[in-house]
């Protein structure tokens, strides 16, 4: 007897047919690159785990505060999936354009979610981070545009799927504009810092 595994739970769980298997980095804005990570399917999955285990909550201890859930609550073996992933797959990519970067793991992934009815925008910030990087989960919302005001960039014509990459200090601070329909979800990644031990 053969059981069929669902759709959702492979793709999460066994990180199949998640992935865009294009290689390509493109600069966007100054050092703003865009790479090709996940399908459409993987990314609409993400959405269903992410609303199946709950808790969009700020944490408390957040300066920033989000409402978001880690990829680590959703599935600790995604979590391991996406690490992996990004070492082997997309650092090497970003090595061409940042040489002198090194890969130490991720520090957080989480999933973010804006709605009318609770978060609708995010303010001004820096990441703690070596890189950070960014995907739109969907687009069928209306705002709410990733924007890095000293760049007069923002994330409005990246692809559903797509990996949006930037320096985390100093030089890219960046906030969400207010939703204006809709519920966007997005997928914030954070590379750990070289040395950093917590």
């Amino acid at each position: 007897m053969t059981t069929e595994i669902p759709d959702d739970l492979r793709r999460v769980l066994a990180y199949d047919d998640a992935v865009d298997p294009r290689r390509s980095v493109s600069e966007v804005g100054p050092e703003l690159y865009v790479v090709p990570f996940w399908t459409p399917a993987m990314c609409s999955a993400i959405i269903r785990a992410a609303e199946a285990v709950g808790g969009f909550e700020p944490q408390p201890d957040d300066p920033v505060p989000g409402h978001e859930v880690s990829l680590a609550m959703v599935s600790p073996r995604l979590f391991e999936h996406v690490q992996n992933d990004l070492g082997r797959r997309i650092w090497p990519q970003l090595q061409d354009v940042w040489p002198l970067i090194d890969y130490c793991g991720l520090r957080d992934v989480f999933v973010i979610k804006y709605s009318l009815d609770a978060q609708t925008e995010l303010r001004i910030h820096h990441d703690v981070a070596q890189v950070s990087a960014s995907v739109k989960l969907n687009d069928d919302y209306d705002g709410a545009e990733l924007s890095f005001p000293r760049q007069g960039v923002s994330n409005a014509d990246v692809p559903v799927g797509s990996l949006l990459l930037w320096p985390s200090l100093v030089t890219h601070p960046h906030l969400v504009e207010p939703l204006r329909a809709g519920v966007k979800y997005g997928l914030t990644v954070w590379f750990e810092v070289p040395g950093h031990y917590s």
